[in-house]
């Protein structure tokens, strides 16, 4: 792929990421709040409005908010940034830039709820029978499938190897 190529797939996924999380969190505020919850697929799809003001499955909901505050939007924010500066520090490319893009992707769309109404809307609960998921939205799918992706990169030793180089038929 040529790297104009590489950068509109990357500028794709990153619009495509904010915008279906945008427009998702806001059909779930106005169809969602107050309502019971929606079953599809023979219950593997509930979608159930909740406002999490913890992390990841609602851990640390239950911390003072001082300390909400500090960790989920200072600590978060930093992080971010931290990653943004990691794959430029060390060039990333390819399908490694891929995965840090939709994981910052995700994370800043979650961080943006944060930080202007406190919460981030959570709707969608899969699973079958008793084997369920948490709630969960677009972006922190975003961020589990960009987890993924540096996870399979770097276990297949893309991550850090070189670029291939050329080689030629022809000999000197």
């Amino acid at each position: 792929m040529t790297r104009v190529g590489a950068r509109l797939v990357l500028v794709v996924a990153i619009v495509a990421t904010i915008s279906c999380d945008r427009a998702t969190k806001h059909i779930a505020a106005t169809t969602l709040v107050g309502a019971s919850s929606r079953s599809f697929l023979a219950d593997t799809v509930r979608l159930e409005y909740v406002e999490n003001t913890g992390g990841f499955l609602s851990l640390g909901a239950d911390l003072p908010p001082a300390v909400r505050t500090g960790l989920f939007t200072i600590g978060t924010g930093l992080t971010l940034v931290a990653l943004v500066a990691g794959a430029i520090w060390f060039r990333w490319s390819g399908w490694p830039l891929l995965g840090v893009s939709l994981f910052v992707t995700g994370g800043a769309s979650n961080w943006l709820d944060r930080v202007v109404h406190g919460s981030v809307i959570d709707f969608i609960n899969v699973g079958v029978g008793p084997l369920r998921t948490g709630i969960f939205n677009i972006a922190d799918v975003a961020i589990m499938l960009g987890v993924g992706i540096v996870v399979l990169t770097e276990l297949r030793g893309n991550m850090h190897a070189p670029p291939p180089t050329r080689t030629s038929d022809h000999t000197a």
